[in-house]
């Protein structure tokens, strides 16, 4: 039975698709903006998931799933350190991290 949810894709694609829903969700109803980041990285890892699934069962032999699966890794953490640098700063200024209440930044 194991080796039924192994070898089969329609299961990394739907472990993915829901990260990928949650994220979205976590970024629609969230407001912190550190919730919001996380939500973001979930829906990364939820994309990097698909890719490297479509490449274990697509076109085994070939790595474009796992380059492709890299380059978001890498973007994600340089996402996420420019992502805490800036909610660092701030915070400093105006003492929470709530998005949504931040108006000052607009002007």
């Amino acid at each position: 039975m194991t080796g039924f949810l192994y070898d089969n894709l329609n299961v990394y694609l739907f472990v993915g698709l829901f990260l990928l829903c949650c994220g979205i969700f976590g970024l629609v109803y969230r407001r912190t903006l550190i919730a919001m980041l996380i939500s973001i990285e979930l829906i990364m890892n939820g994309a990097g998931l698909n890719f490297v699934a479509f490449n274990r069962f697509v076109s085994p032999e070939g790595p474009e799933g796992m380059v492709f699966t890299l380059f978001i890794m890498g973007i994600a953490a340089a996402e996420t350190a420019i992502a805490l640098a800036v909610i660092i700063l701030i915070f400093k200024r105006f003492k929470h991290i709530e998005g949504s209440e931040i108006e000052e930044m607009k002007e």
